[in-house]
Parts: structure tokens; C-alpha cells; sequence
């Protein structure tokens, strides 16, 4: 899957980057699961974990996973930041051509990268929506209005916005800010890239229950967050329009 323009450059085919959270349960099998499917898609491709100030065992796991394989890289956080602002370190970290990034909760199977691969050539952006998805009635549900909110005010229309399993082209990453420190994250980066014209192709991906850990998307202080995130990125994007001459 490397084309000559890949080749000419020192940045590895692929970055997969994973933020992470006290997760000491499932993160080693990730980061494993990770290196299986960079070696079968590339030559060469990196692995970068991002360390959210985890209270747990997460730490130690990492760092031996790096230890023991050099294409591991690990990003700390001397203090949890949140979702968003881990997510924007990896992503900033990252120095691949192509740029994937999924959670650490063992929700996704990370053998299906490919089926997005597959697109990368022909699109800026490839993003993953759960199908069927497999979280409980009330967060479908908020999600749902979530997206048809967003369809409202920016045009976007991707089924789940909010779908931890993309693929990015590094130009695209290179060209916009992202400033959202918690779950509007995923928002804001598709925001900004589709009115920076980027295409998007989206592609539909298996989904488990969570076994380990609590999600907190769905909890009030999270949402409240995301919605004062949401107006901020609106004013901003209305500022930049250019002004319509009757």
C-alpha cells in the first residue's frame, strides 16, 4: 500500500494512536493488537500511546511495551487532561503519513483498519460509524440529537461523529487547530476539515459492549462541556465567513 510519494519522505506510512486512561486492563493487548496490524499493512508504521495522567498500571505497561519495541512511543500527561486534549497530543505527536486513531477499550477490532486503508488514496478523511452500535439505549439516543444538532449548524453530515476508529491524511491534521480538551473533540476536527473542503468517506465498522472500565461520555459534566465547546467553534467559523454582499 506505499506509493512512491510515501517513500520519498523519512515519516513512517502510518501512525495508530491510542489516548488512554487507566486502562491497565486492556491496554497491553491493544498496544499488541496494534503492532500485529501495522506490521501486516506497512513496512513501516509507529504506535503512539498517550498517557493521561493514569492513576493505575496503565503507566508501567507502556513504558514496557516501549521498552520492548522501538516503533511504541509514548506521550505522558503528568496530570489527566482529558479525552480531547489526549486525543490532540497523539495526533500532534504523531508523524505518520496517514494518521489512525482509536480508543483503548477493546470496543473496535483493529483488523478492520484495512477496510479503511482501502479508501485513504482517494479520500482526506476516512471515518469509521458503528454498525450496529453497541452502547446502551440513552447514550444512542444523545448521540443521535448530537448529530442532527451538528447537521444543523455546520452541514456536516456523518452518521456518527463521534466514532473513535479514523484515518486522516497528515495534511489535513497539519492544517487545522484543534482546541477542544474533552469528548467534542471528534467534532471539531471534522468541522474544521470539511470547511476546509476536505472529502470525507465513511465506512461502517464492527463495535463491542465495553468490558472494563466506565465510559464517561454520556455524564452531564461532559455534555455541558461539549455544548459550550460547540457555540464557541460556531462563533468562530461564523467569524471567519466571509461577508455576503447583497
Amino acid at each position: 500500500m506505499t506509493t512512491a510519494a510515501r517513500r520519498e519522505t523519512t515519516r513512517p506510512a502510518l501512525s495508530l494512536v491510542f489516548p488512554v486512561y487507566d486502562e491497565e486492563r486492556t491496554i497491553g493487548q491493544v498496544i499488541e493488537s496494534a503492532i500485529e496490524t501495522g506490521q501486516e499493512l506497512f513496512d513501516d508504521f509507529e504506535v503512539v500511546v498517550v498517557d493521561d495522567g493514569s492513576r493505575d498500571g496503565t503507566p508501567g505497561i507502556i513504558d514496557r511495551w516501549s521498552q520492548r519495541d522501538s516503533r511504541v512511543r509514548v506521550v505522558r500527561h503528568p496530570r489527566n487532561t482529558g479525552y480531547g486534549a489526549a486525543l490532540r497530543s497523539g495526533l500532534r505527536g504523531a508523524s505518520g503519513e496517514l494518521v489512525f486513531f482509536s480508543d483503548a477499550d477493546l470496543q473496535f477490532d483493529l483488523n478492520e483498519l484495512g477496510v479503511l486503508l482501502a479508501h485513504s488514496d482517494d479520500f482526506d478523511i476516512v471515518a469509521g460509524y458503528r454498525s450496529p452500535r453497541r452502547d446502551p439505549l440513552p447514550r444512542r439516543l444523545i448521540a443521535k440529537t448530537w448529530g442532527m444538532i451538528v447537521r444543523v449548524l455546520f452541514g456536516l453530515r456523518v452518521y456518527d461523529i463521534d466514532c473513535a476508529f479514523k484515518v486522516f491524511r497528515r495534511s489535513i491534521l497539519d492544517a487545522i487547530p484543534i482546541h477542544s480538551i474533552g469528548a467534542f473533540v471528534n467534532t471539531e476536527i471534522l468541522v474544521r476539515a470539511s470547511s476546509l473542503g476536505a472529502s470525507i468517506r465513511q465506512v461502517p465498522v464492527s463495535h463491542r459492549r465495553r468490558l472494563h472500565g466506565t465510559s464517561t461520555g454520556a455524564h452531564p459534566r461532559v455534555l455541558i462541556r461539549a455544548v459550550l465547546e460547540l457555540s464557541k467553534l460556531y462563533r468562530d467559523l461564523r467569524k471567519r465567513q466571509p461577508t455576503q454582499r447583497s
